[in-house]
């Protein structure tokens, strides 16, 4: 069985459900979802280690 074959899906948050990222022909990344919504996710979701340990920053965001 090739790879191509086999599809298993991969174990994702709830809220990232249906999410797919495909390249076409042209190198272009084509997105099921919108760059503002997975960027709202990603602030939520994801700490930014460059940003962790800067005093200038809000508190209050984390």
């Amino acid at each position: 069985m090739s790879k191509k074959e086999k599809k298993n899906k991969p174990n994702v948050n709830p809220e990232l459900e249906g999410f797919e990222v495909n390249i076409n022909s042209f190198g272009e990344i084509k997105s099921s979802l919108k760059i503002d919504e997975l960027n709202q996710f990603l602030n939520k979701n994801v700490e930014d280690k460059k940003l962790k340990d800067r005093e200038d920053l809000d508190d209050s965001k984390k």
